[in-house]
């Protein structure tokens, strides 16, 4: 993915090329058949062999000029998925919409209840819910950059549908109406702190409960301020009704901050990647790792993709260790013993004897 300031500002232009960032679409089924698709979007779902009914749904949102088969194959939801048991529903932007395949979240038309790609996204995940008898309970929104910002836009338009969302280098919901305020407020300037919680609270007639939000930015991202983090915990403690974070902590190097309500629940919490640039933290190593390094999939040493599924209680909290396959072991052939053979070797060995 291109700094998406780039991506933006040719949106009319040219389109980029696609990244590359391994996979194919072989691991991810078209969902036909989903309902009204104003947005035009594509959709594609892994369910894993056997899932139970009433599993959860996991919805994932990739970036500019990523797809939803490369994005998988970087994150590794549908590797966790085959080890916990869920589905997953990647919504993917066509060229059509966007020549970069960003989600529209800077358009009104698209990141409003009713409409475009919201909707769109709506219709797979209530599609997606009823064939394949989901729990409308466990249904969890996350997406990196374009796609987070999406995602704060799914979270804002749409929160009786979700339970928790992950927003990964995104931006806050209703901060920018088309390209020009969408590329100030990704540099972090022109941000109306007094309206971030209003634009949520009139972007549909829920009133609660709200859902649980993850936030995750890279202290170095240079495409996306990471002041978008801040704001995006602040549009959500308004919401929820809380203040100061009540534990601050380090995770595997990284500040991590929880804010609980009053029946101390986890309700947000944000990591800060130190020395992290613009994209997905992976680990690729240890029993959490899962997916695939690439560009913008960063080796940070701490996996967002499991550590998200953790704070939904989709998975362990604690990862159990992962399946290792036993190594084949070639099958001895049968041999016989030589005594004469053996001897003749040993003097042969010690010079006693000549061939």
């Amino acid at each position: 993915m291109h700094s998406i300031s780039d991506t933006i500002a040719r949106l009319k232009d040219r389109s980029l090329p696609i990244l590359r960032t391994g996979g194919s679409d072989n691991n991810l089924a078209p969902l036909e058949g989903s309902g009204s698709n104003p947005g035009a979007l594509r959709a594609l779902l892994y369910v894993p062999g056997s899932l139970p009914a009433h599993s959860p749904l996991v919805v994932v949102l990739h970036g500019c000029t990523q797809t939803a088969a490369g994005y998988d194959h970087g994150s590794g939801w549908s590797e966790l998925a085959d080890r916990f048991g869920f589905a997953v529903l990647f919504p993917e932007q066509q060229r059509a919409n966007n020549p970069n395949l960003c989600f529209n979240w800077f358009s009104a038309e698209d990141a409003r209840r009713g409409s475009g790609e919201v909707e769109s996204i709506r219709e797979m995940v209530v599609a997606t819910v009823e064939r394949h008898r989901l729990d409308p309970a466990r249904v969890f929104v996350t997406g990196l950059s374009a796609g987070g910002a999406m995602t704060a836009a799914m979270l804002a338009c749409h929160p009786e549908l979700f339970a928790g969302g992950a927003i990964i280098a995104g931006l806050p919901f209703g901060t920018a109406r088309g390209v020009p305020e969408a590329l100030e407020r990704m540099r972090g300037r022109g941000h109306d702190r007094a309206g971030l919680v209003d634009r949520v609270r009139t972007a549909s007639p829920h009133r609660g409960p709200w859902p649980a939000v993850s936030v995750w930015h890279g202290s170095s991202d240079a495409t996306v301020d990471a002041v978008n983090a801040a704001m995006i915990v602040d549009q959500w403690r308004g919401l929820h009704g809380v203040g100061e974070p009540d534990t601050t902590e380090r995770v595997v190097g990284y500040v991590h901050r929880i804010w609980r309500d009053a029946a101390g629940r986890g309700v947000i919490e944000e990591y800060a990647v130190a020395g992290m640039g613009h994209g997905t933290p992976l680990a690729t190593r240890g029993d959490e790792a899962c997916g695939t390094p690439g560009p913008h999939m960063l080796d940070a040493g701490i996996s967002s993709t499991y550590r998200i599924a953790a704070a939904w209680g989709i998975v362990p909290a604690i990862a159990p260790p992962r399946p290792v396959e036993a190594p084949a072991i070639a099958p001895l052939s049968p041999t016989r013993f030589d005594p004469t053979a053996t001897i003749n070797d040993a003097l042969l060995a010690a010079g006693l004897i000549r061939r």
